[in-house]
């Protein structure tokens, strides 16, 4: 009688559930599954997809190969360390000379290494362009190291292992090298970084050559350099000198901000026209893991808030982006990037919705608010198109693409935006105050 009771009440909601359906005409949610939602997806509502690339996708054969170009088949890029558009059909490019165009070789054991051990590491990049005793040039590339020192020195052979070639060249939109400045190869002892100044009308550009512990000024084609920041191979940290510095900044009013680098451990401000304002920043206490503000392991990048003159700086060795009044160079806040990332290049875009930071070892690109709030990141390991090895500058041009330079795989590449991507996940158009 329980059996025949308990059967017929379920019949009779199963019944009463179909006639429900019938007059509503929908069925009921599942118990305990999500409504669904575009999430974070890149391009909201796309189904599947790990968002390798994130709201961008890569723009093949960009540059031409290095081997195209007369006398240099066999050949390809060497560490890159620096990139700016100027627009998208003109595009500078720093690197550390040029490495030999090998190819991936079979896997086999290096038994004089290590049992057990096999050469090249299933997918994991086969070569580093920037690290090692013979990668691109010029050796004591580290923090800390001294590029005085001839033990630190780069042992490779030149001509080949490498050759110091074309270490600043010019690209069009087609990835063409319209412009290449050998005249300034020899000068160049570990370019680090090329810029054009958002607020200078006659587009002056700026190498940061970091080994040479200088900054020059050049005409926007090259042929002459018209001022030099700092003093030549004398390292120091002073109103004259640095101690390989590597990245800057600048606000609208001209004024501009120089990340001291690898082993000044300060952030020294300029006035327009390169008069030496203060310094800010100490050394932290050796091996990374300072907490207290103000103190400095290897500063990286930096970017300045051209409302709030508050200056962004990577504090790399210490995991953690510092925050200094620009006016003034007193700390005023700083966050962690995790105890696993080198951050090397941020960009603060003129919407101000945040503050990028392109990240080495943990291969990504990420947004924070800026109070430091995680709002986004993409990006994975490898040396396929669109993957990232060594991360270590980055720029955007007017139709919005990105540009990422590698020093671990030789090479830049060029993103464009997807078709319906997050424009809260682009990095953005560039800052072009003075002009276009």
């Amino acid at each position: 009688m329980i059996a025949y009771t308990r059967r017929t009440f379920l019949l009779g909601l199963a019944a009463a559930g179909l006639i429900g359906l019938l007059i509503g005409g929908t069925a009921a949610p599942v118990q305990g599954q999500a409504p669904s939602s575009s999430g974070f997806a890149a391009v909201p509502g796309e189904r599947g997809g790990l968002d390798i690339t994130g709201p961008y996708e890569v723009v093949a054969n960009w540059p031409k190969p290095l081997s195209t170009l007369p006398g240099h088949q066999g050949w390809t890029w060497g560490s890159v360390q620096g990139v700016f558009a100027e627009s998208p059909n003109r595009v500078y490019m720093v690197q550390r000379g040029e490495l030999p165009d090998i190819r991936r070789p079979a896997a086999r054991p290096v038994p004089e290494i290590g049992p057990s051990l096999s050469f090249p590491v299933g997918q994991a990049p086969f070569r580093n362009a920037s690290q090692g005793p013979a990668s691109s040039p010029p050796g004591a590339g580290g923090p800390g190291a001294d590029p005085d020192d001839p033990k630190q020195a780069w042992q490779g052979r030149m001509g080949i292992d490498a050759r110091w070639e074309h270490t600043i060249v010019v690209f069009n939109e087609a990835g063409d090298v319209v412009e290449s400045w050998t005249q300034w190869d020899k000068m160049m002892r570990r370019p680090h970084a090329v810029y054009v100044s958002p607020y200078d009308a006659q587009k002056h550009v700026w190498v940061v050559d970091d080994h040479g512990h200088a900054i020059y000024k050049f005409t926007n084609d090259g042929k002459q350099i018209v001022q030099t920041i700092g003093t030549p191979g004398q390292k120091g940290a002073d109103a004259t000198h640095f101690n390989r510095p590597t990245f800057m900044t600048w606000l609208p009013d001209g004024s501009f901000y120089v990340a001291d680098g690898y082993n000044g451990n300060r952030v020294a401000k300029f006035d327009r026209e390169g008069k030496f304002l203060w310094t800010s920043g100490e050394p932290g206490q050796p091996g990374g893991g300072e907490t207290r503000p103000g103190y400095f392991n290897t500063v990286h990048g930096i970017a300045a808030d051209p409302v709030t003159r508050r200056v962004y700086v990577s504090d790399r060795s210490n995991r953690r982006i510092q925050v200094l009044d620009g006016d003034t160079g007193t700390p005023i806040d700083q966050w962690p990037v995790g105890r696993q990332t080198n951050l090397q290049f941020l960009i603060i875009p003129p919407d101000r919705s945040g503050i990028w930071g392109f990240t080495d070892t943990t291969a990504r690109i990420a947004k924070w608010d800026l109070n430091g709030r995680l709002l986004y990141s993409w990006g994975v390991l490898g040396d396929f198109p669109g993957a990232f090895f060594n991360m270590h500058g980055a720029t955007t041009d007017q139709q919005g693409n990105l540009y990422v330079a590698e020093v671990g795989s030789g090479r830049v590449q060029k993103f464009r935006p997807r078709q319906g991507a997050n424009p809260a996940y682009l990095v953005g158009p560039p800052v072009y105050a003075a002009w276009r």
